[in-house]
């Protein structure tokens, strides 16, 4: 009797920890269960795949889904819209929402409120405070729980971990890796007099320069060390910042964003004025070059969109009373792939960076790769395709994009939640389905 399965993806080829091959997949419940040629095997529904390539499902490890303060707030239902529409499978949403999750009856009214309304899956960072150092190794292994996040300088929200005692004692309380938005600040605050008015958001990378960054950079590096703490470094920015890490890889993971990849100062400015303003800042070409020459010397082990998606209306406010973030959890992926057709990196190197390289970095449980026994997540896609990324197709309910008019080669055709097809040719499929991600320090 002929082999039967949920569903097949036929014809097409699949990126595999040891690289691209040609073949089937079949999945059962949600899960990969064949890998090879399936040509006599039927399934409930099937997919052919001709000229395309299943990635592992890629993982964008740091959204901002319930701004504060936002008149028309992102919520699951349209964030996880645009993730699935642009290829992702996963996403974790940073703590510093409206209320913030900083408890446990928080992450699970998250937990609760996201499920039915998620097209892809998810889970949630608690943010460090004062006030719940002691609960942290409790919070941390909660159920939907990506980790313990930390705010270093103050951005949007209130969450702050701003002097050395307090961050070593939260880094003291618990054991899974934390993730830490490097910017010092009392530097800000020193620097606050530098901000030009006149100028715009031009004058936000020299308040937030390089040194603000490092020296948070430095300061994190040192107390994880002492307490013996593994660290995931967002959203790096400079070239200083590398060197620092490039010397602490074995305790420090590191994250690049696509907009600190593909854009820079003055331009990026000039074109987008506030839409460019975001923390920590775009800076010069001079830093995106050494950005990349981390990237390509294996330095950065993810790409995170830090989507944050303010309005229109919010952004259009005189600097500096403009709200910092751009949206970009839907064009992650054609950005990215647009520099893997340029050649500035391997379509494989892609894969590590958006899949394998979160599932190391957070233990993330049966996501990260196309192997037997593992989430059927996929995100499928033409990689010599030619489009044109505009504002009318970003499902976020901001309604824009920094790379508003790119052309891109390289697009998300499908996206295959643990076997359920969420998105095809533009189109969202069926229900909401998605669920808590699951991680091995907590199973």
């Amino acid at each position: 009797m002929a082999e039967t399965y949920d569903l097949i993806l036929r014809n097409g080829a699949c990126i595999m920890p040891g690289g691209g091959i040609g073949a089937d997949i079949g999945v059962r419940k949600g899960k990969i269960a064949t890998i090879g040629n399936l040509a006599a095997a039927s399934a409930a529904h099937e997919m052919d795949i001709a000229g395309l390539v299943a990635l592992p499902g890629v993982i964008d490890t740091q959204v901002h889904f319930r701004e504060p303060g936002m008149e028309h707030k992102e919520d699951f239902s349209s964030g996880t819209a645009s993730a699935a529409l642009g290829g992702v499978t996963a996403v974790f949403e940073m703590p510093n929402t409206d209320p913030p999750t900083g408890s446990a009856e928080a992450l699970a009214d998250k937990c609760r409120r996201a499920k039915n309304r998620a097209w892809c899956d998810m889970a949630f960072y608690v943010g460090a405070t004062e006030d719940n150092i002691e609960k942290l190794p409790e919070l941390e292994r909660l159920p939907g729980c990506a980790g313990v996040k930390i705010f270093m300088g103050s951005s949007t929200g209130g969450l702050l971990v701003k002097d050395d005692k307090t961050l070593a004692q939260v880094l003291a309380s618990g054991s899974r890796r934390c993730a830490v938005h490097c910017e010092d600040e009392e530097s800000l605050n020193k620097r606050k007099s530098l901000i030009d008015e006149s100028i715009g958001a031009h004058a936000h990378p020299v308040w937030r320069d390089e040194e603000t960054a490092a020296l948070a950079v430095e300061r994190l590096l040192k107390l994880a060390r002492a307490t013996n703490r593994r660290v995931h470094v967002l959203h790096v920015s400079s070239g200083r910042e590398m060197e620092l890490l490039a010397e602490n890889h074995d305790i420090a993971t590191v994250e690049a964003t696509p907009q600190h990849l593909s854009l820079a100062a003055p331009d990026a400015y000039d074109l987008l004025g506030s839409k460019a303003q975001m923390n920590p800042p775009i800076r010069d070409k001079s830093h995106r070059d050494r950005l990349w020459e981390a990237l390509r010397g294996g330095l950065v082990d993810c790409i995170g969109s830090d989507h944050a998606p303010h309005t229109l209306e919010e952004k259009a406010k005189p600097y500096p009373k403009s709200p910092s973030g751009m949206p970009g959890v839907q064009t992650l992926v054609p950005v990215m792939l647009n520099h893997v057709a340029a050649g500035m990196m391997s379509l494989e190197r892609f894969v590590d960076l958006t899949s394998a390289g979160p599932a190391r970095i957070f233990s993330i449980a049966g996501k990260g790769r196309i192997a037997l026994g593992y989430d059927a997540d996929f995100t499928i896609i033409d990689p010599k395709a030619k489009n044109r990324i505009s504002n009318m197709w970003i499902a976020s309910r901001c309604g824009w994009t920094p790379f508003d008019g790119l052309e891109v080669t390289g697009w998300p055709v499908a996206t295959v939640v643990r076997g359920n097809i969420v998105m095809r040719e533009g189109e969202l499929l069926g229900e909401p389905i998605g669920t808590a991600v699951r991680f091995l320090e907590c199973l």
